[in-house]
């Protein structure tokens, strides 16, 4: 029998396996239920917006061609939508796969990078496979700790700093004079690579501006997903915004057309959904709200959130507490699972749904406390 294990390459052996936990299946059957809610992958309950459904339907006729031509206007339209240029447009196959194409692209064996010590775990995991070592900094108050992660970058020559702006777990978000100092703090030579997954819930007008930052020529890569806020996880499509010189790099590590023409015209499609895009945000900003009253009457201690999620304090256990809540057909993220005992993790949904999980949530912590 041939041993993989020998073939494969060393840093393969070291990393655990991303666990994905449970199938949807696998909990039906266990409770004997007919309908399970995922409240646990901060994946967008409303659905993807207006027109985009149709638009992926459409773009079916032309599955017998490479996504050559709706490659090239996705990234005319983003840039636009961006307000940069189409050059420095990079597609994805989710923003995962472009997670792992920086990685490629930037790092060697022995190189370090800088990662928030609570934070999406795949930054570390896909950077760990390409032989760099991890630098974890950890959070000041929830927030995440830009002075700090900028000394240990300067301490350690750090080739990448993994930014995640709304932090997840947390939701908490990043003001512009941190942003700006920890810029200005990073030594030479080391990239700020900044995933902004749910910086579409937050309004406009409070968001920073880091494609600026890539236009003037900053050492900043800027992530992006439809999955969150435009609901087409299953799609699975991202781009980066970067320097049009970074871009050729990039676009020699992933092989040309990698996105699929479907995926290209349901993003297209959604940076044109105007009015129902500002309805969505602020419903689910209501939402949000919604979910955080409900943990308050359930005496939980819910935190400050600009995503779609709220990270919230238990004074139960928290592994228990997804349990029950599972019996009962509401999938929840226990903060035990990226470190964080005694909290939890929930997806805000439309309002009858919220009302559903605070009332059993209530429920199940009454009976834990008892």
């Amino acid at each position: 029998m041939t041993d993989w294990s020998t073939l494969v390459v060393p840093e393969l052996a070291r990393i655990e396996p991303f666990a994905l936990g449970d199938t949807l299946a696998d909990v039906r059957a266990r409770h004997g239920l007919d309908e399970v809610v995922k409240l646990n992958w901060n994946e967008n309950l409303f659905g993807p917006l207006p027109g985009v459904v149709e638009a992926a339907q459409n773009e079916l006729e032309n599955l017998s061609l490479y996504p050559e031509q709706v490659n090239t206007a996705f990234c005319e339209e983003v840039a636009e939508y961006v307000g940069t240029i189409p050059g420095r447009i990079v597609p994805g196959h989710g923003t995962l796969a472009l997670i792992g194409s920086l990685a490629t692209a930037f790092l060697r064996p022995g190189d370090s990078v800088v990662a928030p010590a609570l934070t999406y775990g795949l930054y570390a995991q896909l950077s760990a496979l390409r032989g760099a070592s991890i630098e974890r900094v950890g959070l000041r108050e929830l927030a995440l700790d830009l002075d700090a992660m900028a000394r240990v970058a300067r301490d350690k020559s750090a080739k990448i700093v993994w930014i995640c702006d709304p932090n997840n777990p947390t939701g908490a978000t990043i003001a512009p004079d941190e942003w700006e100092r920890f810029l200005d703090a990073l030594p030479e030579g080391c990239v700020a690579i900044a995933d902004e997954a749910y910086i579409d819930f937050v309004p406009p007008e409070q968001r920073l501006r880091r494609e600026l930052d890539v236009a003037h020529g900053r050492p900043v890569v800027v992530l992006r997903t439809f999955s969150k806020f435009f609901g087409i996880a299953g799609l699975r499509l991202g781009y980066a915004i970067v320097d049009d010189s970074l871009a050729s790099y990039l676009n020699m590590v992933d092989e040309p057309f990698n996105v699929n023409c479907t995926g290209l015209a349901a993003g297209r499609a959604c940076l044109r959904a105007g009015e129902a895009a500002d309805r969505r945000r602020v419903e689910v900003a209501e939402a949000r709200d919604t979910l955080a009253r409900g943990l308050r009457e359930a005496g939980a201690e819910p935190m400050p959130s600009a995503a779609n999620f709220v990270l919230a304090r238990v004074d139960v256990d928290d592994t228990k507490l997804a349990a029950g809540l599972a019996a009962r057909g509401l999938l929840i993220r226990p903060g035990t699972d990226f470190g964080m005992p005694g909290y939890v993790r929930i997806t805000a949904g439309p309002d009858p749904l919220m009302e559903r999980v605070s009332s059993e949530l209530r429920a199940v912590c009454d009976s834990l406390r008892r």
